[in-house]
């Protein structure tokens, strides 16, 4: 599996930062430099997550990304930062001023494996919680939820699967209905510890 160093891990979020502060500042969206290593380099599929501190709670304030391996890693990530900042149409563009109010977090991703199972009441027994992340697609629907947001919900596989199947616009047992694909993944997470702090992988346990 992909593996990052915690050093490639910081740099990977300061550069999410970077990019939403260049863009907010400036309206200018910035380039990778030309000496980042080819690691850095690789098709990765990568979420970048913005949220805010509300009384003591983290809230999401953006989240978008790339599901699949189709972009080099450090340009997917500043495309993902821009679009979680200004692009979500789940809240209004993040503005300047709250800049300093937010954490960054950003999720490297492994290419989505396909679900095999020859009865759909076999799904919840194939995600383990804290692990994987989920893809539900049916025709044209199509809903992703990384593998946090499970343990911040304290949701168990089968609630995962639903809240996976509202996320892609369908009612939510329709995990169960023949047709629809589910797909996992996993993911390295980054995360800064308070606005521009530390930076530090994130663990999960799982259920």
């Amino acid at each position: 599996m992909f593996q990052l160093s915690s050093e490639e891990g910081e740099f990977l979020v300061r550069l999410a930062r970077k990019a939403v502060e260049e863009y907010l500042k400036n309206e200018r969206r910035i380039k990778p430099s030309s000496e980042i290593s080819e690691k850095l380099r690789r098709p990765c599929g990568v979420f970048v997550t913005i949220s805010q501190f509300k009384n003591g709670k983290k809230i999401l304030r953006g989240c978008i990304g790339y599901p699949y391996p189709t972009t080099p890693l450090v340009e997917a990530v500043i495309d993902s930062a821009l679009g979680a900042a200004t692009q979500d149409p789940r809240f209004y563009p993040l503005s300047l001023e709250e800049l300093d109010k937010v954490v960054f977090e950003v999720s490297i991703l492994t290419p989505p494996i396909k679900i095999e199972v020859k009865n759909p009441i076999e799904y919840p027994s194939k995600i383990k919680i804290g692990k994987d992340g989920l893809i539900v697609e049916h025709g044209l629907y199509k809903g992703l939820l990384l593998p946090q947001v499970a343990i911040e919900w304290n949701w168990d596989a089968e609630e995962f699967l639903c809240h996976c199947c509202q996320k892609a616009g369908l009612s939510p047992d329709y995990w169960l209905v023949k047709g629809t694909k589910v797909y996992k993944f996993q993911a390295i997470i980054f995360e800064e510890e308070e606005p521009g702090g530390n930076v530090r992988r994130k663990y999960m346990a799982g259920k």
